[in-house]
């Protein structure tokens, strides 16, 4: 693996060997495996947003999709969880790839728009389902089991998804500096110079919709296993507009901005819990406050300031 020796890389893992050692109890340990699991979709959108300038604020129907299929698949038809979990990515992965030669021939606006509309053809397929999916009231989710282990406690699913994301963090920089990643960034920049250096444009767009769709799948079918319930809200449109602000927070073509951003949009409501209706306005204020003197998102603008003053 290209970057494994890289010295972020090697510092997450660190970290993520002594958080559950440095948290105080269960409930800390469960925000984190919500990071960890939020994290792994905001870094796959990344891919599609950051990297290939695709604005999606849809990305939630994949998450869903995750869920549903191997919801289904695992308490319907009895199949081993991970198979569900891998049946359910290849499907979000074909959904992805059917829907993308034709919205993603779309720029600005209108891609945002026809993003938008997958999230609600999504969200209303769930909620109308009611033999499938259980409709507005959801489903229970199995228990995940793998080779006979059931992950019952909250740090078996701790170990789980601090795995998955060193995964999708290595995954996504190892793609950062390959010839693949070099073009996709330079397609966002510069399309046309792109397609004049001879980049197929439109397979590239495909090719990162489609990793971001199964990313966030993956996420969604973990998330609906360890929360034990789905329901049609996984699909809604602030579950959407949360991961793209994920990412945009972050900072855009940055895999790290993209953890810090789940992150912090996963624990800042936990702080702020406490304000009696007036956490929302606070957690708008800072994110106002961050975005205004951090325009390129927190990490790639700290960067860029550290490098300033050396």
């Amino acid at each position: 693996m290209k970057h494994l020796p890289r010295p972020s890389l090697w510092v997450l893992v660190a970290a993520l060997v002594l958080l559950p050692i440095m948290l105080p109890n269960n409930y800390a340990l469960d925000i984190a495996v919500r990071v960890a699991l939020a994290a792994v979709a905001a870094i796959g959108l990344n891919l599609a947003m950051g990297f290939a300038g695709q604005v999606s604020i849809g990305h939630a129907a994949f998450l869903a999709i995750g869920a549903y299929a191997s919801g289904i698949i695992g308490a319907r038809y009895s199949w081993p969880p991970l198979v569900g979990v891998a049946a359910a990515a290849a499907c979000a992965g074909v959904v992805a790839w059917l829907i993308a030669k034709p919205v993603l021939r779309l720029r600005g606006h209108s891609l945002t728009m026809a993003t938008l509309g997958l999230g609600v053809i999504v969200n209303i397929a769930l909620v109308n389902e009611v033999a499938l999916t259980g409709g507005p009231d959801g489903m229970p989710m199995p228990p995940f089991e793998v080779l006979g282990f059931i992950f019952a406690k909250v740090m078996h699913w701790y170990a789980l998804s601090a795995v998955l994301l060193v995964v999708a963090v290595l995954l996504s920089l190892n793609l950062f500096d390959s010839p693949a990643g070099r073009a996709l960034r330079g397609m966002n920049g510069a399309e046309v110079a792109a397609r004049v250096a001879g980049v197929d444009v439109g397979s590239f767009k495909v090719r990162a919709f489609v990793a971001s769709a199964v990313f966030a799948s993956v996420a969604g079918s973990l998330t609906a296993y360890y929360v034990g319930f789905i329901s049609p809200s996984l699909a809604s449109f602030s579950q959407s507009v949360e991961l793209a602000t994920m990412v945009v927070l972050g900072g855009m073509a940055s895999t790290f901005g993209a953890l810090l951003g789940a992150a912090v949009l996963t624990v800042l409501p936990q702080l702020l819990g406490g304000l009696h209706g007036y956490e929302s306005i606070l957690f708008g204020l800072i994110l106002m406050v961050t975005m205004i003197f951090l325009p390129r998102g927190v990490v790639p603008s700290l960067a860029l300031l550290f490098k300033r003053s050396r």
